[in-house]
């Protein structure tokens, strides 16, 4: 939802967009349009009374094809006189479904198509401004699954079939969505969004959301890559979403070293440990067993977390590894599982 100038004007038969518009739109942040315009007069036509901006389409039209140009490597100048130069109806329009450099991204919101667009221009701050958009928009669940990971899946899909040219883009993207993801409230502070700092280690449960110390019953959630796994993104985008719910966390990210994490849980007791295999090849039985296995607290009253196993390189019977171990599956469903340990 937009409001007051960030909103298209319809006159006639053509809308005219503001400048925020067309930069969510394209990607592209307000200040580069500026730029431009001051620059290489790529830029709105005509001004409404008190000289704010209206692009009209034929603005519109210029300006993505300069976009376009810039994205496969064309200096802004040069791509400025080839899009002033070239009629509007005669500039080539991408396949719906289809952004400059080749990039096939479907059916998506447009903030996704603009994520991906200003990747590929190598354009930091407009990736940023794009993310922080998103997610003041939209919140972690919705940013992730309808712009974030649609827009790195198109960009990973692009390298995989052109080998290394697409591998910055890759890159550039993956830390700015990690950064933002990062920023979540809680996330990266001991204890996730809710936990005690000063909870003493080696005593069992942290406590329940808004409890701490270890007089609670329940405890955090661990979440992790098995050994040997590298893709860290989706765990960072649940560890993002369940610290805008309130669920205290602890991250351990990538590649944990399978007695590192065992001496994890048998220290902090935690609720439930989420276990993240991208690949088959990392996907390990032995481990969820060892995990199941772990406990902690008095003798005759040991606890036993919760294993939880997520990402395609698992099974869907998540029952052959262990029993009472359940397979998350997508986010949503994934936080709104985790969030069940502490409510009700």
């Amino acid at each position: 939802m937009t409001s007051g100038s960030d909103t298209a004007t319809t006159t006639g038969s053509d809308t005219a967009m503001t400048t925020g518009s067309v930069a969510r739109r394209l990607g592209v942040a307000p200040t580069t349009l500026r730029s431009w315009e001051r620059r290489y007069g790529i830029g709105p036509a005509h001004r409404e009374q008190g000289r704010h901006r209206r692009w009209s389409p034929v603005d519109v039209g210029r300006v993505e094809e300069m976009c376009r140009l810039t994205a496969l490597g064309v200096p802004p100048a040069e791509a400025a006189r080839a899009a002033l130069q070239e009629a509007v109806a005669e500039i080539p329009r991408p396949r719906r479904g289809s952004d400059p450099g080749g990039l096939s991204l479907g059916n998506v919101r447009q903030e996704c198509r603009g994520l991906a667009r200003a990747a590929v221009r190598l354009d930091a701050p407009a990736v940023e401004t794009q993310l922080r958009s998103t997610v003041g928009e939209y919140g972690y669940t919705t940013g992730w699954e309808e712009v974030m990971a649609p827009a790195l899946h198109a960009i990973g899909r692009k390298w995989a079939s052109s080998g290394e040219r697409y591998v910055e883009v890759e890159h550039l993207l993956s830390w700015y969505v990690s950064s933002a993801l990062r920023r979540a409230p809680g996330v990266g502070v001991l204890g996730g969004a809710s936990a005690s700092a000063s909870a003493p280690m080696g005593v069992g449960p942290v406590g329940r959301v808004g409890e701490g110390g270890s007089g609670g019953t329940v405890g955090p959630v661990l979440l992790t890559c098995v050994p040997g796994e590298q893709h860290t993104l989706p765990l960072e985008a649940l560890a993002a979403v369940l610290a805008e719910r309130g669920v205290p966390t602890r991250m351990f990210g990538a590649a944990l070293p399978a007695e590192a994490l065992y001496e994890a849980v048998r220290r902090i007791g935690p609720s439930a440990v989420v276990l993240w295999a991208h690949s088959r090849n990392t996907a390990d039985r032995a481990l969820v067993h060892l995990i199941t296995e772990a406990e902690w607290g008095m003798r005759g009253a040991r606890t036993h977390p919760a294993v939880l196993i997520a990402g395609p390189g698992w099974s869907p019977r998540a029952g052959a590894y262990a029993p009472g171990v359940e397979r998350l599956t997508g986010l949503r469903t994934a936080a709104d599982r985790i969030e069940g340990f502490f409510v009700g």
